[in-house]
């Protein structure tokens, strides 16, 4: 549902990618899902749980993504929203993909909620780019995700302070215990 009374601008494909390509400046993400049920990721989620080692190589073209933006002085943040105990889902991501992400030069945040009220942030996932763009990304319960959409007209002030405050509320991924 868009958010501004207008039609909704999807993106899927390359206009997707292309957010990922051509920011100039930043892109920061906020992450409020406990379990992301993402098909592109089902195989090595399976694996994970199974067991398995993480294997060699693994999300390396994201992780080019990330150093590039880091080479050429672009920042990739992300902000996310965690419950202990970890999910499955959440044990796969610290364990497989953000130490990674991190190696790769993402600045990588954690707000642990366990004990203590959500700060104010929004149960909506977002990432903005540049301090200009947002795109939400909605979710159904189960962390099946629907769309991306572009949100026009967005209040940038309120997505900026939504970036501010989830920062001022997290700590690094590498000084959380996991």
């Amino acid at each position: 549902m868009p958010v501004d009374g207008s039609s909704p601008v999807l993106l899927d494909g390359d206009a997707w990618q292309a957010y990922f390509r051509d920011f100039k400046r930043s892109a920061f993400r906020l992450e409020v899902h406990q379990t992301y049920t993402m098909p592109a990721e089902a195989e090595t989620v399976r694996a994970f749980l199974a067991g398995a080692e993480k294997p060699d190589g693994f999300n390396a073209p994201w992780h080019r993504t990330i150093s590039d933006h880091a080479a050429a002085g672009r920042t990739m943040t992300r902000a996310k929203v965690v419950r202990r105990p970890l999910t499955p889902y959440s044990q796969y991501l610290f364990e497989w993909c953000i130490p990674g992400n991190v190696a790769a030069g993402e600045d990588y945040r954690i707000i642990d909620v366990t004990d203590r009220q959500n700060p104010g942030l929004p149960e909506q996932d977002f990432w903005l780019f540049d301090e200009t763009t947002v795109v939400h990304l909605n979710y159904r319960s189960d962390g099946t995700q629907i769309n991306r959409e572009l949100v026009q007209n967005p209040d940038l002030g309120k997505y900026l302070a939504w970036r501010d405050l989830a920062l001022e509320s997290a700590i690094p991924f590498s000084a959380y215990p996991t």
